[in-house]
């Protein structure tokens, strides 16, 4: 807060940037779904250059959370309030759930898939257990450096560069396992405008999971280590 107001601005932001970061993601998915040889380098670095524009663009307002995840990790780690992470969770949601109407609306209908959309969804073979695990890892590889590059005071600051790349890293590598969301958020939109809510274990404890445990190894070993390096109160 600020002067006594509540910061609608970064809410907002998280609101906007989410809707706009997942708007490139999930159409960038749609459409190459649709053609032969699915690339899935161009889904990478749809989500990734997204996300690095929309982390520079809106981290000075809000931080540049964008997923859920995040926001659950730095109130974890102490770098966030309570009412404020539940603020941004909520218009991290409604801004993905506006991102998947929008593309599903403005997709040609000649493209009969986009009636469901590309939500995340474990390969055949990855059972729910093996999803959960590998999501978990992908999200820490997120939060490693989201941490790494916007909150340790000794790591410099990049603004959303790395964390585009390790959203891209991790895509080419799990997208073909479970989509390699690392966002509840991510599955969530689709998964509203599709009325199918089968996989939200997968897509919520997973990316808890790993954020979970990059926040506790940051909040209680990392960054005390900064303190002392740096003398500064992180």
């Amino acid at each position: 807060m600020r002067n006594g107001t509540y910061p609608w601005n970064a809410i907002t932001a998280e609101a906007v940037g989410t809707f706009l970061f997942l708007l490139v993601g999930i159409g960038a998915a749609s459409m190459v779904g649709q053609t032969d040889g699915a690339n899935l380098t161009s889904v990478a670095l749809a989500h990734g250059l997204a996300l690095l524009v929309m982390v520079s663009a809106f981290g000075a307002i809000s931080g540049g959370h964008f997923n859920p995840a995040v926001t659950w990790a730095l109130w974890l780690a102490g770098r966030s309030d309570g009412r404020r992470s539940v603020a941004y969770i909520l218009a991290q949601l409604i801004g993905a759930v506006a991102a998947a109407v929008v593309v599903r609306y403005v997709t040609p209908p000649n493209i009969p898939e986009i009636a469901v959309l590309p939500a995340p969804n474990a390969a055949l073979g990855v059972d729910a257990v093996k999803a959960v695990v590998i999501e978990a890892v992908l999200t820490m590889v997120l939060l490693a450096a989201v941490f790494g590059t916007a909150v340790d005071p000794r790591a410099p600051k990049i603004g959303g560069l790395a964390i585009g790349l390790a959203i891209a890293g991790d895509i080419m590598f799990g997208g073909p396992l479970t989509g390699a969301a690392m966002n509840p958020a991510r599955w969530f939109g689709p998964a509203v405008v599709a009325a199918d809510f089968t996989n939200v274990i997968i897509y919520t404890l997973g990316p808890v999971l790993g954020a979970t445990i990059v926040s506790l190894l940051y909040r209680y070993l990392f960054l005390p280590e900064a303190n002392a390096q740096t003398g500064a109160n992180v």
